[in-house]
Parts: structure tokens; C-alpha cells; sequence
């Protein structure tokens, strides 16, 4: 894949792989409590494929993604095989975030000691895990990164009429539930106004009643999943980018906000809930609109504040689309790695 060497690995009967994707690991296992019984195959099975990997190619960097289950994965490697190999560990978010209880805590504190660099992609996920980094383990901020020159461009094709875009997985921390509430109070002041909601997740089908409780009608569309090379093109027709972030009942949060990048690279103005995260991203009022999380009220209100100010839209998307080019292309980011490496 894009040429890198992808190796998959099998953990249980195929129907019954059920523990990744459709929301992450974190949320399958708070809905589905009976998959927990999987993660102890996960483990193993990662451990004896990424440990024949170790053996054939000797590398002299692992760089493991997520505390867990990849970096306690890299940190057992490392112990067990000889060889002198530094571990590399980049957290996202949902890890830092997830359960502190034994055995959580204990996993992530092993991967975490083991690590010579951790890698996180935010400055709030930094301040975040920094109390459980031993001395002596290098914390960095480097972001993912995004294809800002050929994928993710502004488009000279006009734009649809007042048409909202959001995307994500449908999980509670993407606030998609405040967003229906707003397009709820915002259907009076402007009945022609639409969203399209992409992407899909474990929360789908009680958006989707939400939504007809609601009477949105034709005012919401669900794309659902819809596959990445498609996605600029989506984008880049709409008028503006909602993502209302907001802190989960168990606290999990936005690492870093990717999607926001997407749109901004696309010359889309965006408005985001205010998570800490997002200021990595957003500086408002110049490269994008914050507002208050879990306040559908004053979502709505400043939906129609910008909707209402063309020229403003213009002027932030036009930062947006500079700022993400410097700071989150893959060019410039895969470099900070370069260096890192």
C-alpha cells in the first residue's frame, strides 16, 4: 500500500474478528464487553507476527503505533530478542485517553518505559500522558500528516448552496448528536440548508432515529462510509466544514483532529468544538471558528453567523488551506520523522 509492506495478522475466526475498526478497539469493547475475551489472542498473535518480522529483517528502529496494544507489542520485542534495537512509540489519542485500571494501566506504563522517543500528535495529549513518562524518555510533538499537494486541494468548482459537511466516525466524542440538535434549530431561519454526514461507526443507526425525531427529513443526508479518494471531492463541493468535538462521558477526547486538516487543505472554512487538541490546528477567528462543546445552541448560532459572512468564509479558508500546508503536509512531517529516525 502506497509502497509500503503490509502484514496482516489472524487472532480468532473470521467471524469473529470483531475487536478493531467500526469505532476502534476502546468503543467496540465498552458496547461489546464479551469481545475482551479476544484481546489476549490479539496480543499474542501481533506478538508472533511482528516477532517473526523482527527476526528476518533486524531492524534497527521499531516504531510502534498506539500504547496499546502495538507498543507494549514493541516493548516485549525489544526485551525478548537479542539485539540492540530502539523502540519508537507514536500515541493518538484513544490510548492516552482509554481505562488507567489493571490491566490497562500496567501495559501502558510497561510500553511507555520501554520507549526510547514517545511521539504524540498533539500538545495536549502531551501534557495529558506526561505524568506517566519515566525520566529520561524524549516526549515529541509530531503530528500525522495529510496530502495536502495532490488529494486534499481547493477546487474551482463552485461550491453547493449552504451545504454542511461533516465526517468522522460516529462515535460520542465526534459531537455528531449536538450537530443534529443545531440543524434542528437552525431549519426556520434557513430551510434550504443541508448536511451531509460522512462516515460511519457504532452510533450510527441512534443518529439516524435522532435524526427523524428531529424532523430533519431531507435536511440531513448519511453517506456512510465512503472510501478516502472520494472524500476531496465531497469536501470541496460544500459550503462548510461542522465538526463539533466534545469530551465522552469517559473521557476520551480528540487526539488531534485530522478531518479538520482535510477540509482546511480543501480552502474549507471549518468550525470545531473547543477540545484541547483542535489549538493545534485551529487559531480562531484566523484559520477557523471555535466554539463551546456540547452547546448545540451556540453551534447553531454561529453556523449562521458565518453562513451569513461569505467574505469572512473566504478570508478562513484561505489561512486555513496556508497554515495546514506548512504544518501538517506529508512532506514536512514525514521529515520531523526523518530526523527523529
Amino acid at each position: 500500500m502506497d509502497n509500503v509492506d503490509i502484514r496482516r495478522f489472524r487472532y480468532a475466526p473470521e467471524r469473529l474478528e470483531q475487536l478493531a475498526y467500526n469505532g476502534g478497539i476502546p468503543t467496540r469493547l465498552k458496547r461489546q464487553p464479551w469481545l475482551a475475551m479476544l484481546v489476549p489472542l490479539f496480543l499474542l498473535s501481533q506478538l508472533i507476527t511482528a516477532a517473526q518480522l523482527v527476526r528476518k529483517l533486524d531492524p534497527t528502529v521499531i516504531h510502534a503505533h498506539w500504547l496499546i496494544p502495538g507498543g507494549f507489542v514493541g516493548a516485549v520485542l525489544k526485551k525478548l530478542l537479542p539485539g540492540q534495537r530502539r523502540l519508537v512509540i507514536t500515541a493518538h489519542g484513544a490510548d492516552v485517553f482509554f481505562s488507567n485500571r489493571w490491566p490497562i494501566g500496567m501495559l501502558k506504563r510497561r510500553a511507555i518505559a520501554s520507549a526510547e522517543v514517545l511521539t504524540v500528535v498533539s500538545h495536549a495529549l502531551h501534557d495529558q500522558i506526561k505524568p506517566l513518562v519515566p525520566n529520561g524518555t524524549q516526549i515529541k510533538v509530531i503530528s500525522m500528516g495529510v496530502d495536502l499537494h495532490t488529494r486534499f486541494v481547493p477546487c474551482t468548482i463552485p461550491t453547493r448552496a449552504e451545504t454542511l459537511i461533516f465526517v468522522g466516525r460516529l462515535v460520542e466524542k465526534k459531537g455528531v448528536a449536538d450537530l443534529l440538535e443545531a440543524m434542528s434549530l437552525l431549519q426556520i431561519k434557513r430551510p434550504y440548508l443541508r448536511l451531509l454526514v460522512v462516515g460511519h461507526g457504532p452510533l450510527e443507526q441512534d443518529l439516524r432515529k435522532l435524526a427523524d425525531r428531529l424532523q430533519l427529513g431531507d435536511t440531513v443526508e448519511f453517506l456512510g462510509k465512503v472510501p478516502n479518494e472520494c472524500l476531496p471531492s465531497i469536501l470541496q463541493r460544500s459550503s462548510l466544514a461542522v465538526l463539533p468535538f466534545r469530551i465522552a462521558g469517559d473521557g476520551d477526547m480528540e487526539g488531534l483532529g485530522l478531518v479538520a486538516v482535510e477540509a482546511m487543505g480543501c480552502g474549507l472554512p471549518v468550525i470545531v468544538g473547543d477540545v484541547p487538541a483542535i489549538h493545534d490546528v485551529i487559531t480562531h477567528g484566523k484559520t477557523g471558528w471555535i466554539v463551546p462543546a456540547q452547546n448545540p445552541t451556540a453551534l447553531a448560532d454561529e453556523i449562521s453567523h458565518l453562513l451569513d459572512k461569505p467574505s469572512l468564509m473566504q478570508a478562513l479558508g484561505r489561512n486555513a488551506r496556508r497554515y495546514v500546508t506548512i504544518n501538517f503536509d506529508w512532506s514536512s512531517v514525514a521529515e520531523r520523522y526523518r530526523a527523529l529516525l
